[in-house]
Protein backbone atom coordinates (compact mmCIF):
# COMPACT_ATOMS: atom_id res chain seq x y z
CA UNK A 1 0.00 0.00 0.00
CA UNK A 2 1.24 3.40 -0.87
CA UNK A 3 1.96 5.79 1.42
CA UNK A 4 0.04 8.75 2.33
CA UNK A 5 1.39 12.30 2.06
CA UNK A 6 3.23 13.45 4.75
CA UNK A 7 1.41 16.38 4.88
CA UNK A 8 -1.83 14.96 4.01
CA UNK A 9 -0.85 12.66 7.69
CA UNK A 10 -0.71 15.30 9.50
CA UNK A 11 -3.37 17.40 8.02
CA UNK A 12 -1.51 21.08 6.94
CA UNK A 13 -1.33 22.67 3.90
CA UNK A 14 2.39 22.43 1.90
CA UNK A 15 3.64 26.20 3.00
CA UNK A 16 3.29 25.02 6.81
CA UNK A 17 5.07 26.86 9.45
CA UNK A 18 7.26 24.67 11.81
CA UNK A 19 5.13 25.80 14.74
CA UNK A 20 1.68 24.55 12.62
CA UNK A 21 3.75 21.11 11.81
CA UNK A 22 4.44 20.63 15.64
CA UNK A 23 0.62 21.76 16.93
CA UNK A 24 -0.40 19.21 14.32
CA UNK A 25 1.50 16.32 15.30
CA UNK A 26 1.22 16.79 18.72
CA UNK A 27 -2.25 16.73 18.89
CA UNK A 28 -2.70 13.59 16.42
CA UNK A 29 -0.15 11.96 18.69
CA UNK A 30 -2.26 12.56 21.90
CA UNK A 31 -5.31 11.31 20.33
CA UNK A 32 -3.69 8.12 18.77
CA UNK A 33 -1.06 6.89 21.53
CA UNK A 34 -1.26 3.46 22.09
CA UNK A 35 -1.10 4.11 26.04
CA UNK A 36 -4.52 6.10 25.33
CA UNK A 37 -5.88 3.38 22.99
CA UNK A 38 -4.53 -0.20 24.11
CA UNK A 39 -5.78 -3.19 22.15
CA UNK A 40 -6.85 -0.85 18.55
CA UNK A 41 -4.00 -1.47 16.52
CA UNK A 42 -5.27 0.86 14.09
CA UNK A 43 -5.31 3.89 16.29
CA UNK A 44 -1.12 2.70 17.14
CA UNK A 45 -0.76 2.52 13.00
CA UNK A 46 -1.77 6.40 12.71
CA UNK A 47 0.73 7.01 16.12
CA UNK A 48 3.27 5.64 14.01
CA UNK A 49 2.34 7.53 10.54
CA UNK A 50 1.92 10.47 12.20
CA UNK A 51 5.53 10.28 13.91
CA UNK A 52 7.15 9.29 10.60
CA UNK A 53 5.99 12.28 8.98
CA UNK A 54 6.64 14.40 11.58
CA UNK A 55 10.48 12.99 12.08
CA UNK A 56 10.59 13.49 8.18
CA UNK A 57 9.10 17.88 8.16
CA UNK A 58 10.39 18.77 10.91
CA UNK A 59 13.80 18.40 9.52
CA UNK A 60 14.94 21.25 7.37
CA UNK A 61 16.78 19.30 5.04
CA UNK A 62 14.80 15.67 4.82
CA UNK A 63 11.79 18.17 4.60
CA UNK A 64 13.23 20.24 1.55
CA UNK A 65 14.44 16.51 0.27
CA UNK A 66 10.82 15.44 0.25
CA UNK A 67 9.41 18.60 -0.86
CA UNK A 68 12.05 17.93 -4.01
CA UNK A 69 11.18 14.21 -4.62
CA UNK A 70 8.63 13.26 -2.49
CA UNK A 71 8.75 9.79 -0.42
CA UNK A 72 11.54 8.84 -3.10
CA UNK A 73 13.95 11.51 -1.28
CA UNK A 74 13.75 10.34 2.53
CA UNK A 75 13.41 7.22 2.05
CA UNK A 76 16.13 4.79 2.35
CA UNK A 77 15.70 1.72 0.17
CA UNK A 78 14.42 4.25 -2.60
CA UNK A 79 17.16 3.67 -3.94
CA UNK A 80 16.49 7.00 -6.98
CA UNK A 81 15.22 10.53 -7.40
CA UNK A 82 17.69 12.06 -5.01
CA UNK A 83 17.33 9.14 -2.27
CA UNK A 84 20.82 8.45 -2.64
CA UNK A 85 20.33 5.59 -0.95
CA UNK A 86 21.44 1.80 -1.75
CA UNK A 87 18.86 -0.41 -2.94
CA UNK A 88 16.79 -2.58 -0.65
CA UNK A 89 16.24 -6.93 -0.12
CA UNK A 90 13.98 -7.25 -2.73
CA UNK A 91 16.61 -5.84 -5.14
CA UNK A 92 19.56 -8.42 -4.17
CA UNK A 93 17.44 -11.39 -4.22
CA UNK A 94 16.31 -9.95 -7.99
CA UNK A 95 19.77 -9.67 -9.23
CA UNK A 96 20.27 -12.83 -7.78
CA UNK A 97 17.78 -14.60 -10.11
CA UNK A 98 18.93 -12.29 -13.08
CA UNK A 99 22.43 -13.03 -12.80
CA UNK A 100 21.29 -17.00 -12.37
CA UNK A 101 18.76 -17.18 -15.60
CA UNK A 102 20.74 -14.24 -17.80
CA UNK A 103 18.39 -11.32 -17.34
CA UNK A 104 18.97 -8.90 -14.84
CA UNK A 105 16.69 -5.87 -13.94
CA UNK A 106 16.98 -2.50 -14.26
CA UNK A 107 15.16 0.05 -12.37
CA UNK A 108 13.37 3.07 -13.74
CA UNK A 109 14.73 6.53 -12.14
CA UNK A 110 10.75 8.68 -13.13
CA UNK A 111 8.68 9.18 -10.44
CA UNK A 112 5.42 10.52 -9.66
CA UNK A 113 5.01 14.23 -8.37
CA UNK A 114 3.82 14.34 -4.79
CA UNK A 115 0.04 14.73 -4.34
CA UNK A 116 -0.63 18.16 -2.48
CA UNK A 117 -3.42 18.65 0.21
CA UNK A 118 -4.59 22.17 0.49
CA UNK A 119 -7.21 22.81 3.84
CA UNK A 120 -10.25 25.02 2.84
CA UNK A 121 -12.65 27.19 5.01
CA UNK A 122 -15.79 28.01 3.66
CA UNK A 123 -19.01 28.88 4.89
CA UNK A 124 -22.84 27.25 5.53
CA UNK A 125 -24.24 28.94 2.86
CA UNK A 126 -21.52 28.21 0.34
CA UNK A 127 -21.27 24.49 1.54
CA UNK A 128 -25.25 24.05 0.69
CA UNK A 129 -25.72 26.30 -2.37
CA UNK A 130 -22.33 25.32 -4.08
CA UNK A 131 -19.34 28.11 -5.11
CA UNK A 132 -16.06 28.75 -6.77
CA UNK A 133 -13.60 29.84 -5.23
CA UNK A 134 -9.34 30.15 -6.21
CA UNK A 135 -6.53 29.39 -4.19
CA UNK A 136 -2.98 29.90 -4.14
CA UNK A 137 -0.50 27.21 -3.29
CA UNK A 138 3.16 26.50 -3.47
CA UNK A 139 4.18 23.43 -5.16
CA UNK A 140 7.22 22.25 -7.10
CA UNK A 141 7.18 23.31 -10.56
CA UNK A 142 9.02 21.96 -13.83
CA UNK A 143 11.66 24.51 -14.90
CA UNK A 144 10.43 26.39 -17.86
CA UNK A 145 14.43 27.53 -19.09
CA UNK A 146 15.64 24.05 -19.29
CA UNK A 147 12.08 21.97 -19.77
CA UNK A 148 12.84 20.03 -16.67
CA UNK A 149 15.87 18.25 -17.42
CA UNK A 150 18.03 20.83 -15.40
CA UNK A 151 20.82 21.38 -18.06
CA UNK A 152 21.73 24.68 -19.04
CA UNK A 153 19.75 25.97 -22.28
CA UNK A 154 21.36 24.40 -25.72
CA UNK A 155 23.05 21.32 -23.56
CA UNK A 156 21.64 17.97 -22.56
CA UNK A 157 22.19 15.64 -19.73
CA UNK A 158 25.04 13.39 -20.56
CA UNK A 159 24.86 9.75 -19.55
CA UNK A 160 26.65 8.83 -15.75
CA UNK A 161 30.69 7.36 -17.20
CA UNK A 162 29.76 5.20 -13.92
CA UNK A 163 26.89 3.16 -14.09
CA UNK A 164 26.68 3.61 -18.01
CA UNK A 165 23.56 5.62 -17.61
CA UNK A 166 21.52 2.47 -15.80
CA UNK A 167 21.64 4.48 -12.70
CA UNK A 168 22.84 1.59 -10.93
CA UNK A 169 26.02 -0.05 -10.23
CA UNK A 170 26.52 -3.97 -8.64
CA UNK A 171 28.61 -4.85 -5.86
CA UNK A 172 29.75 -8.68 -5.75
CA UNK A 173 29.37 -10.09 -2.83
CA UNK A 174 29.99 -14.01 -3.11
CA UNK A 175 27.11 -15.71 -4.33
CA UNK A 176 25.13 -12.53 -3.51
CA UNK A 177 24.83 -9.81 -6.57
CA UNK A 178 24.06 -6.94 -4.72
CA UNK A 179 22.88 -4.08 -7.10
CA UNK A 180 22.34 -0.07 -5.44
CA UNK A 181 22.13 3.22 -6.85
CA UNK A 182 25.07 4.84 -8.28
CA UNK A 183 26.72 6.62 -6.18
CA UNK A 184 27.77 9.14 -8.77
CA UNK A 185 24.40 10.51 -10.21
CA UNK A 186 22.10 9.21 -7.37
CA UNK A 187 20.42 6.69 -9.04
CA UNK A 188 19.80 8.96 -12.09
CA UNK A 189 21.86 7.57 -15.01
CA UNK A 190 22.75 10.96 -16.20
CA UNK A 191 24.89 13.77 -15.50
CA UNK A 192 24.49 17.27 -15.74
CA UNK A 193 27.72 18.97 -16.65
CA UNK A 194 26.03 22.47 -17.42
CA UNK A 195 23.37 23.19 -15.16
CA UNK A 196 20.84 25.11 -15.45
CA UNK A 197 20.88 28.81 -14.09
CA UNK A 198 17.69 28.81 -12.99
CA UNK A 199 16.78 25.10 -10.92
CA UNK A 200 20.36 25.00 -10.77
CA UNK A 201 20.56 21.46 -12.22
CA UNK A 202 17.28 20.64 -10.05
CA UNK A 203 15.08 20.21 -12.85
CA UNK A 204 12.07 21.93 -10.54
CA UNK A 205 11.46 24.88 -8.57
CA UNK A 206 9.45 26.13 -5.45
CA UNK A 207 6.56 28.42 -7.09
CA UNK A 208 3.08 29.18 -6.36
CA UNK A 209 -0.07 28.86 -8.60
CA UNK A 210 -2.88 30.00 -8.40
CA UNK A 211 -6.10 27.75 -9.10
CA UNK A 212 -9.91 27.94 -9.63
CA UNK A 213 -11.66 25.01 -7.26
CA UNK A 214 -15.61 24.50 -8.22
CA UNK A 215 -17.53 23.22 -4.97
CA UNK A 216 -20.43 21.38 -5.30
CA UNK A 217 -23.34 21.57 -3.77
CA UNK A 218 -23.99 19.69 -0.39
CA UNK A 219 -20.11 19.45 0.40
CA UNK A 220 -19.85 18.48 4.27
CA UNK A 221 -16.93 18.57 6.45
CA UNK A 222 -13.44 16.84 5.58
CA UNK A 223 -14.77 16.46 1.41
CA UNK A 224 -12.04 15.92 -0.81
CA UNK A 225 -12.04 17.78 -4.20
CA UNK A 226 -9.73 16.26 -6.65
CA UNK A 227 -8.14 18.18 -9.10
CA UNK A 228 -6.03 15.47 -11.32
CA UNK A 229 -2.79 16.53 -12.08
CA UNK A 230 -2.65 20.46 -10.33
CA UNK A 231 0.08 17.96 -7.45
CA UNK A 232 3.72 18.52 -7.98
CA UNK A 233 5.35 17.59 -11.00
CA UNK A 234 7.00 14.78 -11.34
CA UNK A 235 10.66 14.28 -11.49
CA UNK A 236 12.74 12.78 -14.80
CA UNK A 237 9.36 13.24 -16.75
CA UNK A 238 7.82 11.83 -14.31
CA UNK A 239 3.78 12.32 -14.48
CA UNK A 240 2.65 15.01 -12.00
CA UNK A 241 0.81 14.13 -8.74
CA UNK A 242 -2.80 14.90 -7.98
CA UNK A 243 -4.30 18.10 -5.25
CA UNK A 244 -7.08 17.34 -2.90
CA UNK A 245 -9.05 20.23 -1.54
CA UNK A 246 -10.42 19.31 1.88
CA UNK A 247 -12.97 21.02 3.18
CA UNK A 248 -13.62 22.83 6.67
CA UNK A 249 -16.72 24.16 7.40
CA UNK A 250 -16.46 27.94 9.60
CA UNK A 251 -18.84 27.93 12.63
CA UNK A 252 -22.20 29.25 12.17
CA UNK A 253 -23.84 32.12 13.92
CA UNK A 254 -27.12 30.59 13.91
CA UNK A 255 -27.14 26.74 12.93
CA UNK A 256 -25.08 23.84 13.36
CA UNK A 257 -24.92 21.26 10.87
CA UNK A 258 -25.08 17.73 11.28
CA UNK A 259 -25.15 15.52 7.85
CA UNK A 260 -27.64 16.80 5.79
CA UNK A 261 -29.46 18.61 9.08
CA UNK A 262 -29.63 21.89 10.46
CA UNK A 263 -30.01 22.41 13.95
CA UNK A 264 -30.56 26.01 16.03
CA UNK A 265 -31.58 27.20 19.32
CA UNK A 266 -34.99 28.94 18.98
CA UNK A 267 -35.66 31.24 22.30
CA UNK A 268 -38.89 32.08 23.15
CA UNK A 269 -40.16 34.25 25.53
CA UNK A 270 -42.01 33.27 28.97
CA UNK A 271 -45.48 34.02 27.67
CA UNK A 272 -45.00 32.59 24.45
CA UNK A 273 -43.93 29.27 25.72
CA UNK A 274 -47.19 29.57 28.37
CA UNK A 275 -50.12 30.80 26.24
CA UNK A 276 -48.77 29.68 22.67
CA UNK A 277 -48.20 31.95 19.61
CA UNK A 278 -46.90 31.85 16.05
CA UNK A 279 -42.76 32.90 15.30
CA UNK A 280 -40.45 33.23 12.58
CA UNK A 281 -37.35 31.62 12.80
CA UNK A 282 -34.39 31.67 9.73
CA UNK A 283 -33.84 29.15 7.17
CA UNK A 284 -31.43 29.02 4.38
CA UNK A 285 -34.03 29.94 2.25
CA UNK A 286 -35.34 32.77 4.08
CA UNK A 287 -37.93 32.84 6.99
CA UNK A 288 -40.76 30.15 8.28
CA UNK A 289 -43.16 30.40 10.15
CA UNK A 290 -43.90 28.42 13.64
CA UNK A 291 -46.60 27.57 15.73
CA UNK A 292 -45.62 27.35 19.31
CA UNK A 293 -48.60 25.07 21.05
CA UNK A 294 -49.79 26.54 24.76
CA UNK A 295 -47.57 25.09 28.00
CA UNK A 296 -44.56 24.36 25.53
CA UNK A 297 -41.38 23.33 27.27
CA UNK A 298 -37.78 24.13 27.05
CA UNK A 299 -36.12 21.43 25.31
CA UNK A 300 -38.82 20.87 22.52
CA UNK A 301 -37.96 20.34 18.99
CA UNK A 302 -39.80 21.13 16.16
CA UNK A 303 -38.76 20.05 12.45
CA UNK A 304 -39.33 21.61 9.52
CA UNK A 305 -38.91 18.87 7.09
CA UNK A 306 -36.79 19.96 3.55
CA UNK A 307 -35.48 23.05 5.46
CA UNK A 308 -31.52 20.84 5.77
CA UNK A 309 -28.99 21.13 2.88
CA UNK A 310 -28.80 18.57 0.12
CA UNK A 311 -25.99 16.33 0.35
CA UNK A 312 -24.12 15.97 -2.62
CA UNK A 313 -24.55 12.16 -2.48
CA UNK A 314 -28.73 13.01 -1.53
CA UNK A 315 -31.62 13.13 -3.87
CA UNK A 316 -33.39 14.61 -1.24
CA UNK A 317 -33.08 17.50 1.39
CA UNK A 318 -32.55 17.14 4.86
CA UNK A 319 -34.24 18.85 7.94
CA UNK A 320 -34.20 21.97 10.30
CA UNK A 321 -34.75 21.05 13.53
CA UNK A 322 -35.27 24.03 15.75
CA UNK A 323 -34.45 23.06 19.84
CA UNK A 324 -36.93 25.42 22.03
CA UNK A 325 -35.28 27.70 24.75
CA UNK A 326 -37.62 29.18 27.31
CA UNK A 327 -35.99 32.68 28.12
CA UNK A 328 -36.57 33.84 31.53
CA UNK A 329 -37.32 37.53 31.51
CA UNK A 330 -34.61 39.98 33.09
CA UNK A 331 -34.23 43.68 34.14
CA UNK A 332 -38.09 43.05 35.83
CA UNK A 333 -39.61 46.36 36.39
CA UNK A 334 -41.55 46.73 40.16
CA UNK A 335 -44.83 46.15 38.43
CA UNK A 336 -43.18 43.19 36.76
CA UNK A 337 -42.07 41.40 40.00
CA UNK A 338 -45.39 42.29 41.17
CA UNK A 339 -47.03 40.33 38.79
CA UNK A 340 -44.98 37.05 38.51
CA UNK A 341 -45.17 36.89 42.21
CA UNK A 342 -48.99 36.97 42.46
CA UNK A 343 -48.61 34.07 39.43
CA UNK A 344 -46.19 32.18 41.77
CA UNK A 345 -48.79 32.83 44.59
CA UNK A 346 -51.71 30.84 42.50
CA UNK A 347 -49.14 28.22 41.18
CA UNK A 348 -48.38 27.14 44.71
CA UNK A 349 -52.03 26.82 45.89
CA UNK A 350 -52.14 23.09 43.31
CA UNK A 351 -48.38 22.96 42.06
CA UNK A 352 -49.55 19.90 41.09
CA UNK A 353 -51.70 20.87 38.52
CA UNK A 354 -49.99 23.84 37.46
CA UNK A 355 -46.13 22.84 37.73
CA UNK A 356 -46.75 18.99 37.29
CA UNK A 357 -43.00 18.13 36.68
CA UNK A 358 -41.59 20.40 39.48
CA UNK A 359 -44.16 18.14 41.95
CA UNK A 360 -43.15 14.79 40.63
CA UNK A 361 -39.62 15.45 40.93
CA UNK A 362 -39.87 16.74 44.49
CA UNK A 363 -41.79 14.02 45.30
CA UNK A 364 -39.07 11.41 44.34
CA UNK A 365 -36.69 13.57 46.28
CA UNK A 366 -38.92 12.92 49.49
CA UNK A 367 -39.00 9.29 48.89
CA UNK A 368 -34.90 9.20 48.23
CA UNK A 369 -34.83 10.82 51.88
CA UNK A 370 -37.31 8.83 53.35
CA UNK A 371 -35.75 5.69 52.70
Amino acid sequence: MAKRDFYEVLGVNRDASEDDIKKSYRRLAMKHHPDRNPDNPKAEESFKEAKEAYEILSDANKRAAYDQYGHAGVDPSAGGGGAGMGGGFADAFGDIFGDIFGGGRGRSNVYRGADLRYNLEIGLEEAARGTETKIRIPAMEQCETCDGSGAKPGTKPVKCSTCDGHGQVRMQQGFFSVQQACPKCRGAGKMVESPCPTCRGVGRLKQHKTLSVKIPSGVDEGDRIRLSGEGEAGVNGGPPGDLYVVIHLKAHAVFQREHNDLHCEMPISFTTAALGGDIEIPTLEGYAKIKIPAETQSGKVFRLRGKGIKGVRSSTHGDLLCHVVVETPVNLTARQRELLNELEAINNKDSGQHNPRAKSWMDKVKEFFAE
